[in-house]
């Protein structure tokens, strides 16, 4: 053999130690590429998975709204239709309070006219009491149903 050719095969077998760890590394690199790809698409996923029980958690918080909304401007007519009632005879109040007693003896000294008064009075401070608890109610059954949605996984 001569020169040339053994210097031609330590060429020829440089050359391959160098193209095998070329290959070894980019295998390396496109093995690591996959799995960054991988674990890329996995928190893209349950990001887009948050977003969407944030938005249907949203959409039921604002059904929740606008039901509350809905029970405050339905609460306006309650005054008028306890006292329509009450004239009517349709509804009683329950007697729980002494005071409204102790009122009615100061009544019975009253003229005619005064009496009539104070049943109106009378009647609008209950129908105004009506509300406040319905308003009460509504506003309690809001915060609820707002609770209940903030703790529960909504499926979209």
């Amino acid at each position: 053999m001569t020169r040339a050719q053994i210097l031609a095969g330590l060429l020829l077998f440089l050359a391959g130690c160098l193209l095998g760890r070329e290959w070894r590394d980019r295998s390396a690199d496109i093995a690591s590429g996959k799995q960054e790809v991988k674990q890329l698409t996995s928190q893209v996923q349950a990001e887009q998975g948050a977003r969407a029980l944030e938005q249907a958690k949203g959409q039921e918080l604002a059904k929740i709204g606008a039901k509350h909304e809905e029970d405050r401007e339905a609460a306006e007519a309650v005054p008028a239709a306890v006292v329509a009632d009450l004239r009517a005879g349709n509804l009683q109040l329950r007697r729980q309070w002494a005071a409204c007693e102790t009122n009615r003896v100061s009544e019975s000294a009253a003229g005619a006219a005064e009496r009539d008064a104070l049943a109106e009075l009378r009647a609008k401070d209950q129908g105004d009491l009506v509300r406040v608890g319905r308003d009460a109610d509504d506003q309690v059954r809001a915060c609820q149903a707002t609770v209940k949605t903030d703790r529960t996984e909504v499926i979209p």
